[in-house]
């Protein structure tokens, strides 16, 4: 029932809209400003933290904001090298709008209640609220329990080590055979000589000596100033520990250094928890198609994210 409730709350508040509070912003840019609303000093920081959402995510919503004239990046008063976000004149606008909208709301649907119905909803809501952020936070530190280091730049073995770690995982996941592994080996072999171009660049997560996942970025091979995200895989033995989005974290903080347009990547239909990575960071879907490169058929596809 909770669940249900749950989906019922976001439909009837707009979350599936493009837009929300009637307004022609998304619901990460209505929070974003009402979190500068609230703080006397927030930066892009901030904001990832409260929003719960990635670095490059909050870089791009603040570029569109800032863009938009709804806020703007000022000197922060204790650091001159650090920004802070302040709203523009439009952007207190936008919110008064917002407020009044989500106020009429507020209204509309407890003003039929007695006192003791509207007690219930304030107190439950304010209940699971507090139970989904102490369930996430307790989440949190247990997988800063895991030991383990993300590695920049080639180390000794890393062409064998990441070539095995691919064999297995998708000799198990797809029956891929002695062919994949000779690609995967050739690819990695050749890219590390061209690590030297600052635009490419490799990692690997290793823990206790034990390389479990790795993910690269090709500055060069596709050309046209977008970045070619490569050989992302977490171990069996990571799964679930969050060092996925620690290396992905790390491929799209280079990224964004560099400045690309744009960054592709290719994989299989099926690597679910891949999948729901790339979206939460911006990729779309943007091919499918069947395939036996690989000596298997599978369902190919093609992510990309527009920077």
């Amino acid at each position: 029932m909770i669940r249900s409730a749950s989906r019922t709350l976001v439909r009837e508040l707009g979350f599936m809209n493009r837009n929300l509070a009637e307004s022609d912003l998304s619901a990460s840019g209505v929070h974003a400003l009402l979190e500068i609303e609230q703080g006397r000093c927030v930066t892009a920081k901030q904001l990832c933290e409260s929003l719960l959402l990635e670095k490059s995510t909050v870089s791009r919503l603040v570029r569109k904001l800032v863009g938009r004239g709804e806020i703007s990046e000022v000197e922060a008063p204790y650091d001159g090298r650090a920004k802070v976000l302040q709203l523009t004149d439009r952007g207190r606008k936008t919110l008064i709008d917002i407020h009044r909208h989500a106020t009429n709301r507020v209204i509309g649907a407890l003003d039929p209640l007695e006192t003791r119905g509207r007690r219930t909803i304030i107190d439950g809501l304010t209940a699971y609220a507090d139970a989904l952020q102490r369930a996430r936070l307790d989440g949190k530190n247990r997988d800063a329990d895991w030991a383990c280091d993300i590695i920049a730049g080639y180390q000794p073995g890393l062409v064998g080590h990441i070539s095995k770690m691919h064999s297995l995982a998708y000799h198990e996941l797809e029956g891929f055979g002695a062919s994949f592994e000779a690609k995967v080996a050739a690819g990695l072999a050749e890219f590390t000589t061209r690590l030297a171009n600052p635009k490419n660049q490799v990692w690997t997560a290793q823990s206790a000596g034990h390389v479990l996942g790795s993910i690269a970025i090709d500055g060069e091979s596709l050309g046209e100033n977008t970045a070619h995200l490569r050989w992302f895989l977490v171990d069996r033995a990571g799964r679930g520990s969050g060092i996925g989005k620690r290396l992905l974290d790390a491929a799209l903080e280079h990224c964004d250094l560099h400045d690309f347009d744009a960054i592709r990547l290719w994989t299989f239909k099926g690597l679910d928890a891949a999948r729901h990575l790339y979206e939460r960071n911006g990729f779309i879907l943007e091919q499918e198609y069947s395939g036996n490169q690989w000596g298997t058929q599978v369902t190919e596809q093609i992510f990309v994210q527009r920077r």
